[in-house]
């Protein structure tokens, strides 16, 4: 009887502790549940691709980042409305200005980051510049020299920005969009460029757009690439969603259109991100 009792009591002790555990991890699974669920805030990060340069009406509280509700994260955002966003993509910016200036608004609650970063670090600028005003072989060692920087150089700045992402939304999917083609080639411009000018700038779009899809799967991201909704909308297509060389607003030139945002980017980033 003694014995019964012992043991009987022996039953409740182990019975209550593994209630009181049992009741821990559901409370633990519940609030990592509700931590989850909270992160479905969504933060723009990157550079002119993303503030929207080149789609026009941009925000003047934006400055010189030149920020519009044109640009594919704002329509994102107004398709979907997230729990928040947070637009600080800015033109011009490098890899470097990423991480100092535009990730304050990353954390916990952060569950969405879209991010185009890294022509400007290779000289996007500079290239086309070169290319426009200068000679062919000019160009193509511009060109040249771009595409080096973008194999030695720059993955180490991507991975940079990317392990500062993860350290400040580490709940958050991030997603990286890459750039388009410029030229179609064979199409109907009669003057600028040579083709064999389009055809190398082409090409580093596309090395460019390699490097940072590699960058991105090796720290878990997801990559857009915008190459395919872009074609036949390229420059020299008749039906561009890019500007060419704009000489009034040269800012402008060789970005996407409010078209290319909204046809072209946003499509790509709705996909990932679903």
């Amino acid at each position: 009887m003694r014995l019964s009792r012992i043991t009987a009591y022996a039953s409740s002790l182990l019975l209550t502790t593994a209630f009181a555990l049992t009741g821990a991890t559901a409370a633990q699974a519940d609030q990592s549940s509700g931590q989850q669920a909270a992160a479905t805030g969504y933060v723009a990060l990157g550079d002119s691709y993303s503030s929207g340069v080149g789609a026009g009406a941009y925000d003047s509280g934006s400055g010189d980042c030149k920020r519009t509700p044109r640009a594919y994260p704002a329509l994102w955002a107004a398709a979907n409305s997230p729990s928040s966003f947070n637009f600080t993509a800015c033109s011009g910016a490098r890899t470097g200005d990423v991480v100092a200036n535009q990730l304050g608004p990353l954390g916990s609650g952060t569950g969405l980051v879209s991010l185009s970063v890294g022509g400007n670090d290779a000289g996007f600028a500079d290239v086309m510049t070169t290319c426009v005003l200068q000679s062919e072989s000019k160009c193509l060692a511009r060109i040249a020299q771009a595409r080096s920087y973008v194999e030695t150089t720059l993955p180490g700045n991507l991975d940079r920005v990317y392990s500062a992402i993860s350290a400040k939304a580490p709940a958050a999917q991030v997603v990286v969009l890459g750039y388009p083609r410029f030229y179609k080639l064979g199409g109907g411009c009669l003057a600028g460029l040579s083709e064999k000018e389009r055809g190398a700038i082409n090409s580093a779009a596309d090395f460019l757009n390699s490097t940072t899809a590699k960058r991105a799967a090796d720290h878990g991201f997801t990559f857009g690439d915008v190459t395919s909704t872009f074609t036949g909308h390229e420059i020299c297509s008749g039906d561009a969603w890019l500007h060419s060389v704009n000489w009034t607003n040269i800012g402008e030139s060789y970005h996407p259109k409010a078209a290319g945002q909204s046809r072209g980017y946003l499509p790509v980033f709705s996909a990932a991100a679903s």
